[in-house]
């Protein structure tokens, strides 16, 4: 099954800007809250408008598709996956699929995904918007 591509700017801006923000959040933000629990809630949000910028795909399954993997990779980090890849010595590695599990994660995954699904379905219809387009 392939899936309908079409490449939307508005979400690639998106997953541009959230980028930026989680770069800037990685190297200056050295704090208890915004690094662990906002770091983690904005990415989920970053790789769905990354997913949506060039794959056409309903709203509700790509939010939950983006959970599952955000919720896949934090169970990996349970398992201490980078070293039994043997990247422990891999800043890239350590930095992208992470190296400690927190539960409190999975909670800061939910509520970027409860952001995309408010955003989607509620904030930008009454305002007018239309992402899907």
């Amino acid at each position: 099954m392939l899936l309908p591509v079409r490449f939307k700017p508005a979400y690639f801006a998106g997953a541009f800007i959230l980028f930026f923000a989680e770069v800037l959040i990685a190297l200056y933000a050295h704090d208890q809250i915004i690094r662990p629990y906002i770091g983690d809630m904005l990415v989920v949000i970053l790789i769905y408008c990354f997913v949506k910028a060039f794959v056409n795909t309903p709203v509700t399954s790509t939010a939950v598709a983006v959970l599952i993997f955000a919720y896949t990779v934090e169970v990996m980090q349970y398992f201490k996956i980078v070293t039994l890849l043997g990247l422990q010595h891999s800043a890239i590695a350590r930095v992208v699929i992470g190296t400690s599990f927190e539960w409190i994660d999975l909670i800061a995954y939910t509520v970027g995904i409860a952001i995309v699904l408010l955003s989607e379905n509620i904030v930008a219809p009454k305002q007018g918007i239309r992402m899907q387009a």
